[in-house]
């Protein structure tokens, strides 16, 4: 369903706010309600399309029911008939993850969200849910705009410190959920969440909400992944050696001089700011695991991709995710290090998702993007934009 709403985003997105004061002011801070953010928003997708793709077996969904304040969790996959006859079992949301993976429409309302560096986007999630439907009061650890569609909904919020769960419960729902504030949002309207701000979003009639989620990843897990990163990269000489070895009076005992020796070595593991930012290019590139892409079936020959790209420019296929930093460029986890003249071209590439026609493309700049539509990772686009 592709909407004419685009030209009058530039000055309502953010309600007249800058990016530079909302990421001042609010980014991580505090609460912002935008009226009419998205002025002759409706959506991009019905509840039945919504629940078409949460049938399909590439993508995420979940679907979450509620009768007699127990809440019952269901996971992708799913049938078209899973979602018949649901009104029988009390309050019900269907949630799909990913939809900007999908629909170009989706990936495009995404671009209005550039203020955010792409390496903190985490993707589009919609949900519809039945009068009275929702998920129950809970908090996230990420930021999130929640964009409403079709219908409306009641959203309650609350600053609060206590984060207590039910114990038990399928999902991360408060115990003692105290509103400090609620707003009912219309098709258009838009509220942001930072991290932490508990929440509860009750369904006023059939309604579609669009929720634009930033990630903000555990340190915990970023250190995590950066050891195994650097696992494959160190490369520490000699092995254990002890021609001194001296008799012990206690044989179960670790001596101290093993201990030096070991010490020394593991610290002889280095690694410096352009080693963080290659861990970070690939990690944060990496698509998540339940996302595969299919080269083309009938791929052009170098030359026809390459006379293809000047004449209609090219597309990264709506599940890439490409990053850059210094002089390294990051497409679904593979780095790659360009010259400068390249590395200019393929952020632009990066940073719009699109190269337009007659593109001055070196020969490698050229060969890596042959690679990458071999790899089904863009594409020619279709016509000239």
């Amino acid at each position: 369903m592709r909407q004419d709403y685009n030209h009058c985003m530039e000055n309502t997105l953010l309600g007249g706010i800058t990016p530079q004061k909302f990421l001042r002011d609010y980014w991580q801070k505090k609460p912002l309600l935008i009226r009419q953010a998205v002025p002759g928003f409706k959506g991009l997708l019905d509840p039945k399309q919504l629940m078409a793709l949460a049938c399909d077996e590439d993508t995420q969904a979940r679907l979450v029911t509620h009768q007699g304040g127990q809440f019952d969790l269901r996971h992708s996959p799913f049938a078209a008939k899973d979602f018949t006859g649901l009104s029988k079992k009390g309050q019900w949301s269907v949630l799909v993850q990913g939809v900007n993976h999908f629909l170009p429409e989706a990936a495009e309302l995404l671009k209005h969200f550039d203020f955010i560096p792409h390496a903190r986007l985490d993707d589009l999630m919609v949900s519809f849910a039945p009068k009275g439907g929702g998920v129950g009061p809970h908090f996230d650890a990420y930021d999130v705009f929640l964009l409403q569609g079709h219908g409306h909904r009641r959203w309650q919020i609350s600053t609060q410190a206590d984060q207590t769960l039910i114990e038990g419960a399928p999902l991360r729902i408060l115990k003692d959920f105290r509103v400090e504030q609620e707003w009912v949002l219309e098709p258009g309207d838009m509220l942001y969440l930072p991290p932490q701000c508990a929440h509860n979003g009750i369904a006023e009639d059939d309604c579609m909400t669009y929720s634009i989620g930033f990630r903000t990843p555990w340190h915990q897990e970023l250190a995590e992944q950066f050891l195994v990163y650097l696992q494959d990269r160190i490369d520490i000489k000699g092995t254990y050696a002890d021609p001194d070895l001296k008799l012990q009076k206690h044989p179960s005992e670790i001596g101290s001089a093993m201990l030096k020796q070991v010490g020394a070595a593991i610290r002889k593991v280095r690694w410096d700011d352009e080693d963080i930012a290659n861990f970070l290019g690939s990690y944060l590139s990496e698509p998540k695991p339940h996302i595969f892409f299919d080269g083309p079936a009938r791929p052009l020959s170098a030359i026809r991709f390459a006379d293809a790209v000047q004449k209609r420019g090219v597309v990264l296929d709506l599940k890439s995710l490409m990053l850059c930093e210094g002089k390294t460029v990051f497409v679904n986890g593979e780095s790659h290090s360009v010259r400068k003249h390249d590395y200019r071209i393929l952020r632009e590439l990066a940073d719009t998702r699109y190269l337009s026609p007659g593109t001055a493309l070196s020969d490698d700049a050229t060969d890596l993007l042959y690679e990458w539509y071999l790899d089904g990772y863009l594409a020619p686009a279709t016509r000239r934009r």
